[in-house]
């Protein structure tokens, strides 16, 4: 088995995940621990208690997410579920950087200080601009980006086939959902997001992360790992530095990833987060794929 390993980007995260890991893994709790102590506040309560509008900010969410991809992995590890090392690991928008730090890029305290700033970051742009997304559905990808040029917004993820999110001021993207659905296109969702992650109006978080990321260390991955700027498998460290500041305006390309992981020689795709999201994707862009999810302490025994 050629094992891809999957992590779950902003929008995937639930009050109360991670909480049976706590309490049924020793590995996965020490993990939350050394969270705390590296943030020096109590995500472990947020990410299992809530409340909800505290664990949907993006300062929060960030770190909740990647600590809890990190937990679901060091549990599996325990119980003896991966004997052997992952041959490929790929992550949607923030789980790229979990992805990365599955595959040894940076170790866990160095990936949780880089998540908190990119995530605080992220949020001081979206205070500062007012955006919004949309997701575009059933329709091919250059009507989607027809319209982006329109109403000159972006394109910020191909998540899977008919799957399609736009990104930028909002009243743009009211002016172009508005324009979708008076042309026929058959679903179009504005989505509740804070705001216009993977646009343009990203840019001075980008531009603070490259500084922050400068003097970081980053290594050679253990094994292949995918960046979602290109869809593409990277390993130089410099060029890892630089996916990741590219990536906090770029579109994600999820679905490019997901195939290149198959092109690879991935045989079985495990997903390390919450909703299951990354495996209905996967379903919906290929459903010859072999594709399990794992999330809480159950999830363990598949």
């Amino acid at each position: 088995m050629a094992l891809a390993l999957l992590f779950a980007g902003q929008g995937a995260q639930k009050v109360g995940m991670g909480k049976t890991l706590w309490d049924d893994s020793p590995a996965a709790k020490r993990v939350y621990e050394e969270a705390n102590r590296v943030l020096g506040w109590d995500l472990a309560q947020i990410s299992f208690n809530g409340p909800e509008a505290d664990l949907t900010e993006t300062k929060i969410c960030q770190p909740a997410l990647f600590v809890h991809g990190a937990g679901v992995l060091a549990a599996l590890k325990e119980r003896g579920k991966l004997t052997a090392e992952p041959s490929f690991a790929l992550g949607l928008s923030l789980g790229e950087l979990t992805a990365y730090h599955a595959a040894g890029v940076f170790d866990f305290e160095t990936g949780l200080k880089v998540v908190a700033e990119r995530g605080r970051l992220m949020q001081q742009a979206c205070e500062q601009t007012s955006g919004a997304m949309a997701a575009v559905m059933g329709e091919e990808r250059a009507t989607v980006e027809a319209l982006c040029r329109e109403f000159d917004v972006d394109a910020a993820n191909f998540n899977a086939p008919g799957q399609i999110i736009i990104s930028g001021e909002k009243s743009k993207i009211d002016l172009a959902v508005e324009a979708a659905k008076n042309r026929g296109i058959k679903k179009v969702v504005a989505l509740k997001v804070a705001g216009a992650y993977h646009s343009r109006l990203m840019e001075p978080a980008s531009s603070a992360f490259a500084a922050f990321l400068e003097s970081v260390v980053f290594s050679k991955p253990k094994f292949t790992v995918f960046t979602t700027t290109t869809g593409q498998s990277i390993e130089d460290p410099a060029a890892l530095k630089a996916a990741l500041v590219k990536q906090v305006v770029s579109s994600v390309r999820w679905e490019e990833c997901m195939r290149s992981a198959a092109a690879s020689g991935a045989t079985e795709f495990w997903e390390l987060g919450p909703g299951g999201v990354l495996a209905t994707l996967a379903r919906r862009t290929e459903k010859s794929w072999k594709v399990k999810s794992f999330s809480e302490s159950a999830d363990l025994c598949l």
